[in-house]
């Protein structure tokens, strides 16, 4: 999976002073946009971002290091792409030949927390300025003691089994290849009733035995994705939701195609299923 990055290691602790050098790496985010070199795919440097005045470092927010390399994020409007760069979707980060893995998890990571920071510079309690914190990465209101850390929203992957079948489904819009059943957990819900109410939403379904996988940070959507097992309970007749799913089929675990590439814990769980065969965790 994506953040299977080996030996490469995240680490994402808080260092507000950290002041950025020329070699230290940039990601620039407009949106679901992030700036790369057209030529090598790399993301640019400091040195690229023509900005190495001392004054100029308040343009940086330091982020985290991945192995010995430090990013920082862009916290200003770009005027101006610096030459040799344009702009790609963050989707087409995703299994991006040219970007080694640990640099697709950074830009992922990356648009989590840029995402947050955007979000977060007014206070949701009373409107106010926020302030960032000098101690943890957290956004601080001065006027009502508010404190916002940074948001991850649950969300749970279903692989629902029928004896030799697994569930597939594809999407509506956005990702055009074989899926399973997912979705956000609700307020007041456990993850296990999330599995039920999702499948049964999407497919008219339900499901018993439900047992946990493992789990995934998917910054793309800022979540923490957690991967289940199920099998389906009862009548299999699939009642699609049509609104979101355009297709959703049991699937002979040899007929099932897997998805283009391994960075997603969707694609682990369909092909563990696939050369296994009972939705258990590889322990090998």
């Amino acid at each position: 999976m994506i953040q299977d990055i080996f030996p490469y290691k995240m680490d994402n602790g808080y260092r507000p002073d950290a002041v950025p050098k020329a070699s230290d790496i940039v990601l620039c985010l407009e949106g679901n946009l992030i700036l790369v070199s057209k030529e090598s795919m790399e993301f640019p440097k400091v040195s690229d971002m023509k900005t190495l005045e001392p004054e100029e470092t308040e343009l940086y927010r330091y982020l985290f290091c991945v192995g010995e390399e430090r990013y920082f994020l862009w916290i200003s409007d770009l005027k101006e792409l610096p030459e040799g760069f344009w702009f790609l979707s963050i989707r087409d980060v995703r299994g991006e030949e040219k970007i080694p893995k640990y640099r697709q998890f950074a830009a992922m990571t990356g648009k989590h927390l840029a995402d947050w920071y955007r979000d977060s510079q007014f206070c949701g309690r009373c409107g106010k300025k926020m302030q960032h914190s000098p101690k943890e990465r957290a956004m601080c209101c001065n006027a009502c003691n508010y404190t916002a850390y940074p948001r991850i929203m649950p969300a749970v992957i279903v692989g629902v089994t029928n004896g030799n079948k697994l569930l597939l489904t594809r999407y509506r819009t956005g990702f055009a290849h074989n899926a399973l059943v997912a979705g956000f957990t609700e307020i007041g819900e456990t993850l296990e009733e999330t599995v039920q109410r999702e499948v049964m939403e999407e497919t008219g379904l339900k499901v018993k035995n439900i047992r946990y996988y493992k789990s995934q940070p998917w910054g793309m959507a800022n979540d923490i994705l957690m991967g289940f097992f199920c099998d389906v309970d009862g009548d299999d007749t699939i009642k699609i939701d049509e609104e979101e799913l355009k297709m959703a089929c049991f699937t002979e675990r040899e007929d099932i195609i897997l998805q283009p590439d391994d960075a997603s814990l969707t694609g682990e769980m369909m092909k563990v299923f696939k050369e296994k065969g009972n939705g258990r965790k590889r322990t090998e």
